[in-house]
């Protein structure tokens, strides 16, 4: 039924051609739909993303990068929360990820008890090696290993008065050796195929806390992989002198781990890259884009700043230095020229339920392509 599911999915999400916002939008409706659950860790929802981007690939008739198949396959650790997700304060009934969040690095446990205050904000049940703590903004994220407590998070406007008494009831699972793939495909080029201009985006999210609460990852990041899907559209469409690659990366969350796997076991020859550049959040825009490594590589900057001026795509593109904040990091360090970009403005959700694909405003997307575009030529000249 599931691969049903996904098939029917798929078919009515696919791109069609070029820059078009109604398929964008199309893909990040799938990509956080609740069957890919968060593109995460628990109900298959990265496997279930992972198939929607090769079977992508493989219809718009890009090629695997290692001649075989899409997906470079490996493994790491990663705490769960697959079950039971319930806590009470005070007697109230709390509902996960929207009045409160468990850490993920925590331990499960079933147990009640008293708390005793720290500080304004920490309570502690030292019995049941409980911590909890007071946030105003809830944000969650992924962990490689399990602690010997287990932390909560709670929205203090979620619960009247001082938290007293606390009833919790958590399951995590804890996988050592989470099997996740990126997913490598490219189209040859015409003229100098072993020159490589390559675009990357992660496609995993957050996944779910319990059974009723996923995080959808829009912004974050459906709309890098909305982005590098209508690119690799149209460069399958139309082959250019380079050889253009794309890859989508899992593992970015916990570490970025996907990017890390594949610069230690690359697929292409790195030392042939011709530049890289890796979109993350790019489904806002009204303030322009920030260029990360751009003080890096001042020619290449110059020469993206020269074409916005002329063409007005964006109103703003910003320089940022050296970061280790995407999957352009590990690149970097091994010597290849990449950029990070990501939009500005808009929403403000992030790495919580409320990023969502009906609040993605999409504001400069169709201009960011046609600058990926402008930019991708220039450097192939």
């Amino acid at each position: 039924m599931k691969k049903c599911l996904l098939l029917l999915l798929f078919i009515f999400t696919r791109p069609v051609f070029g820059q078009d916002l109604k398929s964008a939008r199309k893909v990040v409706d799938a990509l956080t739909s609740k069957e890919m659950w968060g593109r995460g860790y628990t109900q298959d929802g990265m496997a279930k993303a992972a198939d929607f981007i090769s079977a992508t690939f493989a219809d718009y008739g890009l090629v695997p990068m290692d001649g075989k198949d899409f997906k470079q396959r490996f493994n790491y650790p990663a705490n769960t929360f697959p079950g039971t997700m319930s806590l009470r304060i005070n007697g109230k009934q709390l509902l996960p990820g929207k009045e409160f969040l468990v850490r993920p690095e925590s331990m499960g446990q079933q147990a009640e008890g008293t708390l005793t205050q720290k500080d304004s904000i920490t309570f502690l049940s030292p019995e049941h090696r409980i911590l909890l703590k007071l946030k105003d903004k809830l944000t969650w994220s992924v962990a490689p290993a399990v602690a010997d407590f287990t932390g909560i998070e709670v929205d203090p406007k979620a619960i009247s008065g001082t938290p007293e008494n606390i009833a919790i009831n958590i399951e995590n699972k804890f996988l050592p050796e989470f099997a996740a793939a990126n997913i490598c495909g490219l189209v040859k080029g015409t003229r100098n195929p072993d020159s490589v201009v390559l675009i990357t985006a992660h496609y995993d999210h957050l996944g779910g806390l319990g059974k009723d609460t996923y995080f959808p990852g829009a912004n974050d990041n459906a709309s890098g992989v909305a982005l590098l899907l209508n690119l690799a559209k149209y460069y399958a469409n139309r082959p250019q002198p380079y050889t253009m690659a794309f890859i989508c990366f899992a593992g970015e969350e916990i570490g970025l781990l996907g990017s890390k796997y594949f610069t230690e076991h690359p697929l292409t020859d790195l030392r042939k890259i011709r530049f890289m550049t890796n979109v993350d959040m790019v489904g806002t825009g009204e303030n322009g884009i920030t260029v990360v490594n751009a003080t890096l590589h001042p020619k290449e900057f110059a020469m993206l700043q020269e074409i916005n001026q002329d063409k007005s795509y964006l109103p703003k593109i910003n320089s940022r230095g050296k970061a280790a904040n995407s999957d352009h990091y590990f690149f970097t360090e091994k010597g290849v020229p990449a950029f990070f970009i990501y939009t500005l403005g808009g929403i403000a959700a992030y790495h919580d339920v409320n990023d969502q694909a009906a609040t993605l405003p999409f504001t400069a997307f169709e201009n960011l392509f046609k600058l990926f575009v402008d930019f991708n030529t220039a450097l192939m000249k």
